[in-house]
């Protein structure tokens, strides 16, 4: 080779070289720049992946619809404490069966009908207690210590007026009054059993009444703030004279006239719920 020739070669290399160097340096970018993606990365309807950094549980929220699967949930916990809610006031309920069942069996066996001997015995209105007609003996409910036994006592149609309270069974403790058309047959502070007539009724047209009473024996417990303080001008029925009512029914009496009338005033924590 001449040495023109290879003068000639040497600078055609020497300037083409840093020319391949950039070229070489600018396609490179190019291709970093436009790497070739798979062909489902092209198509409209194909998942996106996230960007990097991106919080994957977000992405997925918004892609797969944990929103409407959220409110399913919620949906589901509140169906399911009204599930549970229905069951404990359904188990609540059934508990109050079974402790009224109770109470009403224990009563049974240590209580007696106490107008069993009454001839002609009429049920007739449920007011603050229970009103009743006819004549003939009236007996303690059971066990029980008189606490009041008069004949005539102002306010009381016919004056009588006679208290004791039960010292025996489920109800021991509270206070039950006979009034209105009685002659008392027992004294206070006498202790009678369900055996023991304490009073004799008479036709004086008024006819008996008997429920609960007051603690102190002053009147009658509807009258009190604690059972809605209704007296003698109602409305009837009052809610303890309904409650003493059911209590006569298991024991054998009658029905009052007006027992599915809607009750009135409230019933004291300490008296029974039911006798149903």
């Amino acid at each position: 080779m001449s040495a023109l020739r290879c003068k000639t070669v040497w600078a055609v290399a020497t300037v083409a070289g840093p020319a391949l160097v950039v070229s070489a340096w600018l396609a490179a970018g190019h291709w970093t720049a436009e790497t070739p993606r798979p062909a489902a990365m092209d198509k409209p309807d194909a998942p996106h992946l996230p960007a990097a950094g991106a919080h994957p549980g977000a992405h997925r929220s918004q892609q797969t619809g944990a929103g409407p699967m959220i409110t399913r949930n919620i949906a589901g916990v509140s169906r399911l404490r009204a599930t549970a809610h229905a069951s404990s006031a359904s188990a609540g309920h059934a508990a109050q069966r079974r402790q009224a069942q109770a109470h009403q069996q224990a009563a049974l066996s240590v209580y007696r009908n106490p107008l069993r001997g009454i001839n002609g015995l009429l049920p007739e209105r449920i007011d603050m207690g229970v009103d009743f007609g006819g004549s003939g003996p009236v007996y303690a409910l059971g066990n029980a210590v008189i606490t009041h036994a008069g004949g005539n006592s102002a306010g009381w149609p016919g004056g009588g007026w006679i208290t004791y309270r039960l010292t025996d069974g489920p109800d021991a403790g509270l206070m039950v009054y006979v009034a209105e058309d009685v002659t008392p047959a027992v004294q206070a502070g006498q202790h009678v059993s369900s055996s023991t007539v304490i009073a004799d009724t008479f036709s004086g047209g008024d006819g008996i009444e008997t429920g609960w009473a007051q603690p102190d024996g002053a009147s009658a417990e509807s009258q009190l703030p604690a059972a809605g303080g209704i007296s003698g001008d109602g409305p009837f029925p009052t809610m303890v004279g309904l409650n003493f009512e059911e209590l006569l029914q298991n024991l054998g009496v009658p029905a009052g006239n007006n027992r599915t009338q809607p009750a009135y005033g409230l019933l004291p924590a300490n008296y029974p719920t039911s006798w149903k």
